[in-house]
């Protein structure tokens, strides 16, 4: 797992991982520190060295102010949930106001929806398919989505990793 200068994740969703290789890597050119190893070691010739299971980087790396726009992200700040139905699969985006009305590629205008959901809306105006998002689309922050990308956690997660994870969240008494 990679983290910033600071200790936190590059990234929570998706996880900031390397492989092992671009970790000893990053080692060897000197840009990050090593947090916590793996039992495991690779060994050269002339060495070896226990396996990097978190890193941090030496140089901080600013986050972006604002997510990138891509599909992917749409369904994060939707948590993965179509808007009209609310089910989770077979996802897809819609236009809120269809792009033939004059809506609009933006975050402001597209929702996540199931394909049924999607074909059932069609070339529609909300008002006139009695389908209105449950939430208005809306352009999320990067802690909007780090606060819904720790609701779909990785299918797996070392031990060592769990103390970099959560440690921003609000701990219970």
């Amino acid at each position: 797992m990679v983290l910033n200068a600071d200790y936190r994740p590059l990234s929570y969703y998706p996880l900031s991982l390397w492989g092992w290789q671009d970790a000893i890597k990053a080692v060897f050119l000197d840009r990050v520190n090593i947090v916590s190893e793996y039992d495991k070691t690779v060994k050269s010739p002339s060495f070896e060295i226990r396996l990097p299971s978190v890193v941090s980087l030496k140089a901080y790396v600013k986050p972006a102010r604002h997510p990138a726009f891509t599909r992917f992200n749409v369904f994060l700040r939707d948590r993965f949930t179509c808007q009209y139905c609310g089910q989770r699969d077979d996802l897809t985006f819609d236009h809120v106001i269809p792009r033939s009305k004059g809506g609009a590629t933006t975050w402001e205008n597209v929702v996540a929806a199931c394909s049924a959901c999607n074909l059932r809306k069609a070339d529609r105006l909300p008002h006139e398919a009695h389908m209105v998002p449950a939430q208005p689309p809306f352009q999320p922050s990067v802690a909007d989505l780090h606060r819904n990308g720790r609701l779909f956690p990785p299918n797996y997660l070392h031990d060592s990793w769990l103390d970099y994870l959560y440690w921003d969240s609000v701990l219970e008494p």
